[in-house]
């Protein structure tokens, strides 16, 4: 026979032990430490807290900049440096063609000035795509064959790699270089090409961070080396362009084209060209009538 103390004992566990069996259906698995949960095959995976579903892969983007076209430069009399010799860009019946007259000095006295014309009717040049973001094209001269890099307003002479002598006029040319606008019609335009080199050294400057960003290490150092490399080539190229000190045309040209190469390279689309905003109608103010002057 059981004393007091031990029939409560026996009520209290046959009270728990119904109440075990009615829960079993809501039993969870146990859990030993250090074991990983259990996640059955197409079960959902809640992300992280705070981060707001899975990351999205990271799109590179930069500043939109003007590309340059070969509307830009057509029929424009360019100058190399700003100053020497003569170039116009046309349009021909088959596509385009360069009209040429370069400066140079004789082989042997290079202190003697001479000068080489390929002709009084433009020669042809082929497209050669945009391999650095830019149009390029070939200057179908056997004497002196030209690449050159169509920029804003002016050109950028990529190749020959060494001066042209042409022998049959003793005339050596070197034609690298930016041809551009005369230097003197450039005083005008100073805050212009100012506020254009500046959104063109953000562009360059997004889109270098852009391109690191896509690399490892490694990539990234080769990116700041380019980058800070960049500065003294393009100082290089520009040191000859006339009055380039106080008006930096030749920098903003070279800086844009850089901008156009990074955007090619990150596979960004080409801005679409802006479309002029239409002129609002001019809107008729209502007329007052007139009013009756009462007569004495």
């Amino acid at each position: 026979m059981l004393t007091r103390p031990g029939r409560i004992a026996l009520k209290i566990f046959v009270m728990l032990a119904a109440a075990g069996s009615g829960g079993l259906a809501q039993a969870q698995p146990m859990q030993l430490p250090g074991a990983q949960p259990f996640n059955p095959p197409g079960a959902h995976q809640a992300a992280p807290p705070g981060t707001g579903g899975p990351a999205k892969p990271h799109t590179p983007s930069m500043p939109a900049i003007k590309l340059p076209t070969e509307e830009g430069i057509i029929g424009r009399v360019l100058r190399q440096n700003g100053g020497a010799g003569e170039a116009v860009f046309e349009k021909t019946p088959t596509g385009f063609g360069l009209k040429l007259n370069a400066a140079g000095f004789q082989p042997g006295n290079l202190t003697e000035p001479c000068a080489i014309s390929f002709g009084d009717t433009p020669l042809p040049v082929t497209s050669l795509g945009k391999p650095a973001g830019v149009p390029r094209y070939k200057l179908e001269a056997s004497a002196c064959p030209i690449v050159f890099d169509v920029l804003e307003g002016a050109f950028l002479v990529v190749e020959p790699e060494q001066p042209c002598v042409i022998e049959a006029a003793a005339c050596r040319i070197d034609p690298r270089g930016l041809w551009g606008p005369d230097a003197r019609t450039l005083s005008a335009r100073a805050k212009e090409i100012e506020s254009e080199r500046g959104r063109a050294e953000r562009a360059v400057r997004e889109g270098f961070r852009a391109l690191a960003a896509k690399g490892d290490l490694s990539t990234q150092r080769s990116i700041a080396r380019e980058q800070a490399g960049f500065t003294s080539e393009r100082e290089l190229t520009c040191r000859d362009f006339q009055r380039e000190g106080s008006l930096g045309f030749c920098a903003a040209r070279i800086t844009e084209a850089k901008a156009a190469a990074i955007r090619a390279r990150l596979g960004l689309p080409e801005p679409k060209p802006e479309r002029p905003k239409p002129a609002r109608p001019a809107v008729a103010r209502p007329v007052a009538p007139p009013v009756a002057v009462p007569t004495q």
